[in-house]
């Protein structure tokens, strides 16, 4: 029996194969198969894109970016709008009338007379044309990933424009993403939506590999921004975008991955080393990001900071230490009168 791989290829809809790597790097170079050509080799939980496995990715050159969608052909509504602040951010968007955005509850800042609220269920994005079923579909799929059932859309019905904006939950960064520019969808962490032009879905990115859904930092389930619109989503600390080229890989803290292209590969691995793992402080596993594609990476993680907070609380041990007061020389008492 040979020992040399043998892979097969999904064609028009059929399956070819066996056949040799050369093979298909062969097809590759004389335009046969794309980077979206399904391929399969047993080890693999399931049929890949080739720009998704490693050692064809480089075979595949550049990706092109996807083309613009003109402005007449975008079926969410076309918003302007502005970030301001620097540690803790807000967005204000400026909606012309009839135009609307929706966002999570809770996330309004404020709004000017001008602004009509309506709450819905799921994210508006259409479902509710498709009657009952599709918008408790849509609403069933926020519920998945630990959101309310409810949104809020923010419509302008004055003669002007309107404006509203919406604020970070935490210290961080808002970051405005165009989905027509980055291929029409984007997968980010589940929490970190804030609000978007009405037509985006928001929806759910399941995470195949058992790996990622237990040791990725998200559970299984992220979250799926699809659409031709535009969204706005926060992340903690400061934000960095990175370019990945096919096949080239970054390995990052799992929580500390905000977004990321459909595109790109996301898998878990251990760090490796027992000594490294248990005592390095940078927990058991990390992401691996293969590209092509871009990802975005957040340099304060929600759950880093909380447990920074957490362990420096006097409720739970933690030290009153540099706080500069007299009352930190008596210990107990200076937290007796402090009400602590």
């Amino acid at each position: 029996m040979s020992s040399t791989p043998q892979w097969y290829m999904a064609v028009g809809g059929q399956q070819v194969g066996p056949v040799s790597e050369e093979d298909i790097v062969n097809n590759i170079k004389n335009g046969s198969v794309d980077a979206d050509t399904l391929v399969f080799i047993a080890g693999m939980d399931t049929w890949t894109p080739l720009k998704g496995v490693a050692k064809f990715a480089p075979h595949l050159g550049p990706l092109a970016p996807p083309p613009p969608v003109p402005a007449s052909a975008r079926s969410a509504d076309i918003i302007d709008y502005k970030i301001e602040g620097e540690d803790v951010q807000f967005v204000e968007v400026e909606l012309d009338p009839g135009e609307a955005c929706v966002a999570e509850a809770g996330a309004m800042m404020y709004m000017t007379s001008g602004i009509q609220m309506d709450t819905i269920f799921g994210d508006g994005s259409g479902q509710q044309k498709k009657g009952i079923m599709g918008a408790l579909l849509g609403a069933g799929k926020r519920v998945l990933t630990g959101e309310s059932l409810f949104m809020t859309v923010f419509s302008a019905h004055g003669a002007g424009k309107e404006r509203v904006a919406f604020a970070a939950p935490y210290p961080g960064r808002i970051l405005a993403m165009e989905l027509p520019e980055l291929g029409g969808e984007l997968i980010c962490q589940k929490d970190s939506f804030l609000c978007a032009a009405k037509g985006v879905a928001i929806s759910i990115a399941f995470q195949k590999k058992i790996g990622v859904g237990l040791f990725g930092g998200e559970g299984f389930i992220m979250q799926r921004l699809q659409g031709d619109g535009l969204c706005f989503v926060h992340a903690g600390g400061m934000l960095t975008e990175m370019e990945l080229g096919p096949g080239e890989s970054l390995r990052v803290d799992t929580g500390c991955l905000v977004a990321l292209q459909p595109s790109v590969g996301y898998d878990v691995q251990f760090v490796g080393g027992v000594k490294t793992a248990f005592f390095g402080g940078e927990g058991l596993f990390f992401a691996t990001l293969t590209g092509p594609g871009r990802v975005w990476l957040q340099s304060l993680p929600l759950s880093r900071m909380a447990d920074r907070i957490y362990k420096a609380a006097p409720q739970t041990g933690g030290s009153r230490k540099g706080e500069g007061s007299i009352l930190d020389v008596v210990g107990g008492l200076g937290n007796m009168i402090d009400g602590d």
